[in-house]
């Protein structure tokens, strides 16, 4: 065996070697041949390119998250706002991803972001605020709707941030402290009107037994006689009150 036979042994090994490629779990290796795409994607472990016959590109299948920029949003009730949103998403075929677009992250991210405006825009402020899992979720299925021709599932949309402005703010926080001044009103009166049927009670309770209101003075005197002071009460029955009131004569504009 000749040197030239030798040098093209150690040619076609070399180029054996450089045409190994070994792909990871999880990636997968689409495959353009004389400029077309095979069937399949290649991998995952040890594929065979060869070059310049061939050309790879590899897709990775795992979770990639995207992050939206802050957007500028009018909602229904004419509130400019600022919202952000971060996407997860993952590529279920290769072959699509690569061929139909030609960069899926970022047409994913512009698709992204104008359909955050439009749907934050169909609703008002407070259904933004209170409702934010149910846009979520309508935000992930009009972009999974999208993303779908091009082998991309958008796994899930979560709103990350709303920024209102600072007069917004400053109203919002006159009205939580206007319902919770309503709320302290409406307990204050509830206990009000709890101790006035609790006095009604107890007056009807005393009417039926009036030596009880004797007692009750008598209760009153030893309270006031524990504490030190000088002042002496004598408590004047109020039956001795309507005896004075039948001798006092009466005025002369009330004889008329």
């Amino acid at each position: 065996m000749g040197i030239p036979s030798l040098v093209v042994i150690a040619v076609i090994v070399l180029y054996l070697l450089n045409s190994i490629k070994i792909l990871r779990e999880y990636e997968r290796g689409v495959i353009f041949r004389l400029g077309r795409a095979l069937p399949q994607p290649k991998g995952p472990g040890i594929i065979l390119v060869f070059r310049p016959f061939d050309q790879i590109i590899r897709v990775s299948l795992r979770q990639e998250v995207l992050e939206v920029p802050p957007q500028d949003v009018i909602t229904r009730d004419n509130v400019t706002i600022k919202v952000n949103a971060v996407i997860t998403l993952r590529v279920l075929d290769p072959l699509k991803a690569v061929i139909e677009v030609s960069n899926y992250v970022y047409q994913t991210s512009q698709f992204a972001q104008t359909t955050l405006r439009s749907v934050l825009g169909e609703v008002e402020l407070d259904s933004l605020l209170a409702h934010r899992d149910a846009l979520n979720q309508r935000i992930q299925s009009i972009m999974d709707q999208r993303t779908e021709p091009w082998g991309v599932k958008v796994v899930s949309v979560e709103v990350k941030q709303v920024d209102l402005p600072e007069q917004m703010l400053r109203a919002m926080a006159k009205q939580a402290e206007a319902e919770r001044e309503k709320r302290s009103k409406i307990i204050n009166a509830d206990g009000e009107y709890a101790a006035a049927q609790r006095l009604v009670d107890a007056a009807n309770l005393l009417a039926m037994q009036p030596i009880t209101l004797q007692l009750r003075y008598l209760q009153t005197l030893t309270d006031i006689g524990t504490e030190k002071n000088t002042t002496v009460v004598f408590p004047l029955p109020m039956e001795l009150l309507s005896l004075v009131q039948k001798f006092v004569p009466a005025k002369p504009e009330e004889q008329k």
